[in-house]
C-alpha cells in the first residue's frame, strides 16, 4: 500500500475512532440483546495479493447462517437477525474493520475483500490485476452499486479504481459512500 494512502487510513481511523465507538457499543448492545451468540463475526476474506484475512463484523446474521455471499442464499431476509436488517442498511456491522484498517490488513478505499470462496470473484479480479489493491471498507463499486451489480460489472469498477487512484478520488469515494449510507442506496439484503 502506497505510504501516503497508509498514513490517509491512520489519521482518519484515529480521528473518527471516538465518533465511531459510540455507535459501535450501542449497535453491540443490539445484536447481544436480540439474538444469540457473539455480536462479532470474523468472516474469512481474501486480501491483497490474495492473502486470506479474518475481517471483523457486527454479526448480522444468524448463527446457523450457511457460509456463503449473501447473494446466493435462497431467503437472505430469512437468515437476518432482527437488528441485521438496520445494521447492513446502515453500514454499521462496517465498523468494526476500522481495526482492520489501523493494522493494514484493508484500506478506507479499495475493492471490497471477497470472501474465501467466492474464486469467480477473485478469479476475475487476478484476471485484471485488481487484486493487488488492499481492499477497502468503501470503494468505486460499492457507490457505484453495491450489492446490484454483476460480478463482472464490479470488477470492471474495481480496475477502473486501480487504474485512476489518487488520494482526491478516495477522498470523492469517501463523501460519496457517506450519502450512499444515508439515503441506504444499493443495499439489497
Amino acid at each position: 500500500m502506497p505510504l501516503g494512502k497508509r498514513i490517509f487510513d491512520l489519521a482518519l481511523a484515529l480521528a473518527i475512532a471516538p465518533f465511531c465507538a459510540v455507535a459501535l457499543l450501542g449497535a453491540v448492545m443490539a445484536v447481544k440483546l436480540t439474538s444469540r451468540g457473539p455480536a462479532l463475526h470474523m468472516s474469512p476474506r481474501v486480501g491483497r495479493e490474495k492473502v486470506i484475512f479474518n475481517m471483523p463484523k457486527l454479526r448480522t446474521m444468524r448463527m446457523d447462517t450457511p457460509h456463503v455471499a449473501t447473494h446466493l442464499l435462497d431467503d437472505p431476509a430469512n437468515w437476518l437477525t432482527p437488528v441485521g436488517a438496520l445494521l447492513r442498511k446502515t453500514s454499521l456491522d462496517e465498523l468494526p474493520q476500522l481495526y482492520s484498517v489501523m493494522v493494514g490488513e484493508m484500506s478506507f478505499v479499495g475493492p471490497r475483500p471477497a470472501l474465501f470462496n467466492q474464486d469467480d470473484l477473485v478469479a476475475l479480479r487476478e484476471e485484471k490485476g485488481v487484486n493487488a489493491l488492499a481492499p477497502g471498507i468503501t470503494g468505486w463499486a460499492q457507490i457505484n452499486g453495491r450489492d446490484e451489480i454483476s460480478i463482472p460489472d464490479k470488477v470492471a469498477l474495481d480496475e477502473h479504481y486501480l487504474r485512476n487512484q489518487s488520494l482526491w478520488l478516495d477522498i470523492k469515494i469517501l463523501f460519496m459512500t457517506i450519502t450512499s449510507v444515508l439515503f441506504a442506496r444499493g443495499v439489497r439484503h
